[in-house]
This record gives structure tokens, C-alpha cells and sequence, in this order.
């Protein structure tokens, strides 16, 4: 057999072997070449103008670089040591390093460029599907076509020749420091065969979990008043991300050993064949991979979390147009809004108005704040409020001594939350009137003009009104204290208001909104946000899936021999099959549980900064992301099945 058959046979049992190596390789390189080619796809000109959409896509095609290059070289590592007994006895029967080295090469060559050229035609062909995607989620009103790009072709292969290079760099010092001898020891070297709970061990393993309970106590205070300066809050911040990560790191280097050891001993050695092939499996090699498993925890956990903020705040576009606008239009000049009205009486438009008075009046509300963050401008003791009298509205009636604030900004909220009851004091010019606080509402009768975006509208008796009205301060005025709210009967005539609404001119002027116009642009960022982030993190789950797979692709190899013995011993197949299940239960759902729970503290922490919904799109998130991580669990069990069959 020549060195070119040579090539030929490990080439095609490379490829049976490492099947999904090469499918990760042929999914990343077509994502990256369908991301270039939306750089340079004239379709992207209605999206880079409202969101920026090219700058966006080149930051997010750096990231994928960053992700597929780590994988690969890690994936490469794994491979070259698994074969380390293979080139020991290549060099054992007179083959030069150089000669295996070049051997290695053209296989890679073949393996990893027939893989990319697959990728780059299967990006081709669903580009279109991927632009059809984010036109879909941001909004835009264009068409898709199937394009070509020379620029994205030449792109893509520089970038990943410039992975490959790397790639045969490890290859080549590798093979350069290791001796025979070595070779043949690499495999038994990389796993930890320690089978004792050290002190020291048991000490990491209490300290991992108490920084991780630690980072999320914190998380659930963040925004809760305890911290009442910009300098506590990102001090906060700090030690959350260090004790989160940190104590992720002890928890697979002790904890799990920890637990899984009391486990053990509470059963005083008795352990089912399904527990010894699961528990003892992974106390002791876990820990040996805690460096790789803290990375893919901690980037799953951020895709998670990213992926679910983003989804949060497109999920909540219109509710938060409505807290922003209570009506389709928000108008604040009386002569705009009757020309806009005119427009819509010539299109036969029905509509309705509710026209609002609106004052500011200088509130202490010092007795319903317990706390508020010190870097705030607002001092709830001389608190600028938009006054409105409740004839205005038909929801609530108020009597001359009482006051109900309603419509509080949620962010706001949180740093300086509002008691039920107590007693407030309203300051025109001249005169102060003490009303009775009456609680909280969560209705927004006026637009965002008036709250500046965040402080509540206090609604009083009508009398009490025109009393501070006759006695206003000039200083806390807004320049207009009209607020015309147009609301449009049928829905399905609502796009083209939104267009009149334009063509009238009604929103050259200053602080006249479209509620459909905020929700499409909140809908148009926050989709390019959830298209990016979605794309990126299903590539770093197949990515860091299929690194799971790989481990435990070795973990069985070298585990072929136990299965041999089991089964010898008279253990049947479904014994051990089963045994491995609940071992890939616990290599895959470990750090699936940990990078749930640690989004999920991170997305509670804050989620009231990004919208006004957040279990609904969390959980969706959540669920499709445990569907697509766990198809390797299960892909892993289907490979030990076929070990286990061979182990005879």
C-alpha cells in the first residue's frame, strides 16, 4: 500500500467517523458565507437604513469567525490525540515526522475543503431563506432574491484557509514534540483517574456552589434599591459576572464530585450497575474538563440570555407603543390635528379623539418613597407631574381631597418604588394642597410628551384641578399642555393612517407619534437583534454540542474495554445501555441546568429595561433551546449503543 491509498483509506474513515465534525464544519462555513453575502445583497439597503444592518452583519460574521475558529482547533485537538496511537505506529514502521505530517495534511485538505465547498453551496442556496427570515422579523417590505457574491465567495475561503492553516500549525507541533513512546500514552493521559475525594476538593465543591448562590442573590437585588449609586450598580454587576463564572468553574471541578460522592456514600457503596456507569463516570472526568465546560456553559448562558432579552423586547413592541402612546396618534397641536383629521375624513377613515388637559404641577410625594437611587434627577419630595383632572378620563372618579398616580414607568419603578397610601402635597405657584394618596393605576391616558417617558400622571378631583390651573408655575410648563389622542376604528385602515399621517406632515412636528410607526421601528432593531443573536447562538450550540459528542466519543472508546467485561459478567446490552443514558443525562444536562439557571437570573435581573413581557418569550426561548442541545445527548446515546454492540 502506497502513502497515497493511505491517504485515500483514512480520508473515507475519517469521514465515517467524524460525520458530524463534518456536519458542524459544513453548517458553519454555509452560516458565514450566507452572513457575507447579506453584506453585499442590494436587498440590505432598506434594512441598513433604518437599523444598520451591514455594520451589524459584519460584527456578527467577526463573532462567528471567533466561534467556528475555537471550535475547530479544539474539535482538531481531539482528533490528533485520538490518532496519536496511529502515527506512534506509522513512525514504528520507518515513517519519517515530515512524512506523516504531509499524510495528515493532504487528509485534512481533503476532509476540510470538500466540507467547506459543501457549506459554501449550501449557504448559496438557502441565503435567499435566511433573507426572507430577516426581512420577516425586522418588518421590512422587500424582496429577496437568490444572489451570488464573488466578494462573500473570496471572503469566506480566506477566512477559513487561514483557519486551516492554523489548524495544520497545531498538528505540525504536535507531532513534532511528541515521541513514540509518548504517543502511545497520550489517550491514557488526558483524563483525570483520581478515584479519591480529596479535602481540598470537598472545599472547592462548597465554595463553587456557595459564589453561584451568592452571583444570584445578588442578580435578584440588582435593581431592588439596595444599591443606590451608578458606582454600587456596576460594582454589582462586577461581582455577579466574577462570582457566577468563578463558581461555575469550582462547581465542575468539585462540586459535582462533591455531590455525586454524598450520593454515594448515603447508599454505602451500594450502587446499581446504572449508577456506576453514570455517577462515577462523571465525578471524575468532569472536573478534568472544568476549564472547556465553564466556557460553554458561560457562552450558552449569554446566548440564552441575549436571545431571550431580545426576544422580550419584540415580543413586548406594541405593548410598550402603548404605554409610550395611549392611542394610534399622538398629537399635541390642535390646528395639526384637525388637518390630520381632515385627511382621514376625505379617506373615509372613521376615528374617534380624546382630547386632554395637561398641566405640570410640582409634587412632594416624600412619604410614599422609601428609597430611590441617588444619581436620579427626580426628587420625589419636588417632583415635576403632569396634572389631569378626572373628567378627562371615563375609568375613575376621584374626590376633592384624594390624588391616584397611574401609568409609573416599570424601570422607574424599581428604583423608586411607590408605597399604597399616604399623603402628598401638590404646589402650584403660590398655594400647596395636601390630598390623600389612593394607590397606583396601571392605565396611560397621555402620551410620553408629558411624563417625560417615565414619572406617573396624578389624576384629581376637577375643582382641584382648575385650582392649580389658575395658579401655575411658568418654570415646569411644557410647551403645549394639549394632548389629542386619534384612535382608528378599523384596524385594517391603520397602515394607511400611518401613511397619511406622514404625508400630512403631522409628524415633522415635534413630538407628534405613530403608535404603528414606534412598534415597526422597535420590531425592524430588535429583529435584526433576535436574527443575529439567533444565528450566532445556534452555531455556538451545535459547535459546543458537538465537543460534548466528541468527549464522549473518546469517553466510550476508552470505555469499550469495561463494556466487554460487563458484559461477560452476564450484564445484558439493556442493562448497559441503559447505564449510559443516564450517564449522558448527566454530561449533557448538567450544563444545560447551569446555563438555564444562569440566564435565567440574568434575564430576571433586567428584563424590565428591554420590555413589559418576559415569561412568554423566556420560556419559548428556553424550550427551543433544550430541544436543540438535547438531540446530542441523544446522538450520543445512539453512538454508545453501537460500542456497546461491538464491545462482544
Amino acid at each position: 500500500m502506497n502513502i497515497n491509498q493511505l491517504i485515500l483509506r483514512n480520508s473515507k474513515k475519517n469521514l465515517k467517523n467524524y460525520y458530524l465534525y463534518v456536519f458542524a464544519l459544513i453548517f458553519s462555513s454555509a452560516l458565514y458565507f450566507a452572513f457575507v453575502t447579506l453584506q453585499y445583497d442590494p436587498s440590505m439597503d432598506s434594512v441598513e437604513g433604518s437599523v444598520k444592518g451591514e455594520a451589524s452583519i459584519r460584527a456578527a460574521s467577526v463573532l462567528l469567525v471567533i466561534i467556528v475558529s475555537i471550535f475547530l482547533l479544539y474539535a482538531n485537538t481531539i482528533f490528533i490525540k485520538r490518532r496519536s496511537k496511529e502515527i506512534g505506529l506509522f513512525q514504528l514502521i520507518g515513517m519519517t515526522k515530515s512524512e506523516i505530517f504531509r499524510m495528515l495534511t493532504v487528509e485534512n485538505l481533503i476532509l476540510y475543503f470538500g466540507s467547506l465547498g459543501i457549506g459554501i453551496f449550501a449557504g448559496f442556496s438557502f441565503s435567499k431563506l435566511i433573507i426572507l427570515i430577516l426581512f420577516k422579523t425586522t418588518g421590512v417590505e422587500a424582496i429577496a432574491t437568490l444572489r451570488f457574491s464573488t466578494h462573500a465567495l473570496i471572503q469566506t475561503v480566506i477566512v477559513f484557509s487561514a483557519i486551516y492553516l492554523f489548524i495544520m500549525l497545531t498538528n505540525y507541533i504536535f507531532i513534532k514534540k511528541q515521541s513514540i513512546l509518548a504517543l502511545f500514552r497520550v489517550i491514557s493521559s488526558t483524563e483525570n483517574k483520581m478515584r479519591k475525594i480529596s479535602v481540598l476538593e470537598i472545599i472547592i465543591g462548597v465554595i463553587g456552589l456557595l459564589l453561584i448562590m451568592t452571583g444570584y442573590f445578588i442578580s435578584s437585588k440588582l435593581f431592588g434599591g439596595d444599591f443606590t449609586t451608578m458606582p454600587e450598580l456596576f460594582g454589582a454587576m462586577i461581582v455577579i459576572l466574577a462570582s457566577v463564572i468563578l463558581g461555575t468553574y469550582f462547581f465542575y471541578k468539585g462540586s459535582v464530585s462533591f455531590i455525586f460522592n454524598v450520593i454515594r456514600k448515603r447508599k454505602d457503596g451500594y450502587l446499581s450497575i446504572n449508577e456506576v456507569m453514570s455517577l462515577a463516570s462523571v465525578m471524575f472526568r468532569m472536573k478534568s474538563n472544568a476549564l472547556l465546560l465553564t466556557i460553554i456553559t458561560t457562552v450558552s448562558a449569554l446566548s440564552i440570555a441575549l436571545l431571550c432579552l431580545a426576544y422580550i423586547s419584540y415580543y413586548s413592541a406594541e405593548k410598550t407603543a402603548q404605554d409610550r402612546i395611549p392611542h394610534d396618534f399622538s398629537i399635541i397641536q390642535r390646528e395639526t390635528a384637525d388637518r390630520f383629521e381632515a385627511a382621514l375624513k376625505e379617506k373615509e377613515i372613521a376615528y374617534t379623539e380624546t382630547s386632554i388637559e395637561v398641566i405640570q404641577s410640582t409634587v412632594n410625594a416624600g412619604q410614599l418613597v422609601d428609597r430611590s437611587l441617588e444619581d436620579l434627577v427626580i426628587d420625589p419630595k419636588a417632583m415635576p407631574l403632569p396634572l389631569i383632572s378626572d373628567k378627562s378620563v371615563d375609568w375613575i372618579d376621584v374626590s376633592p381631597d384624594e390624588t391616584v398616580f397611574t401609568g409609573y414607568n416599570d424601570l422607574l419603578q424599581k428604583f423608586m418604588p411607590l408605597k399604597n397610601s399616604g399623603t402628598i402635597q401638590l404646589k402650584g405657584k403660590t398655594k400647596v394642597i395636601s390630598q390623600t394618596y389612593e394607590g397606583l393605576k396601571q392605565e396611560h391616558p397621555v402620551s410620553w410628551y408629558f411624563t417625560g417617558g417615565g414619572v406617573p400622571v396624578a389624576i384629581v378631583d376637577d375643582t382641584v384641578f382648575k385650582r392649580i390651573k389658575k395658579d401655575l408655575d411658568p418654570k415646569i410648563q411644557k410647551e403645549s399642555n394639549l394632548y389629542i389622542g386619534v384612535a382608528i376604528k378599523d384596524r385594517e385602515k391603520l397602515e394607511e393612517a400611518d401613511k397619511l399621517f406622514k404625508s400630512t406632515g403631522t409628524h415633522e412636528k415635534l413630538y407628534n407619534e405613530s403608535r404603528y410607526e414606534i412598534s415597526s421601528n422597535q420590531k425592524k432593531n430588535m429583529g435584526l437583534m433576535m436574527f443575529i443573536v439567533g444565528f450566532l447562538g445556534l452555531t455556538f450550540l451545535i459547535t459546543s454540542g458537538c465537543i460534548l459528542y466528541f468527549k464522549q466519543m473518546d469517553e466510550g472508546e476508552n470505555e469499550k474495554s469495561n463494556y466487554t467485561i460487563l458484559r461477560k459478567l452476564g450484564y445484558t446490552q439493556g442493562d448497559l445501555l441503559k447505564g449510559t443514558q443516564y450517564k449522558q443525562l448527566f454530561n449533557f444536562g448538567i450544563p444545560l441546568m447551569i446555563g438555564l439557571l444562569h440566564s435565567y437570573f440574568a434575564v430576571q435581573s433586567g428584563w424590565f429595561l428591554f420590555g413589559a413581557e418576559v415569561w412568554t418569550p423566556m420560556i419559548i426561548v428556553m424550550v427551543v433551546y433544550t430541544i436543540l442541545y438535547s438531540i446530542f445527548g441523544l446522538l450520543s446515546v445512539l453512538y454508545y449503543k453501537k460500542v456497546i454492540n461491538e464491545a462482544l
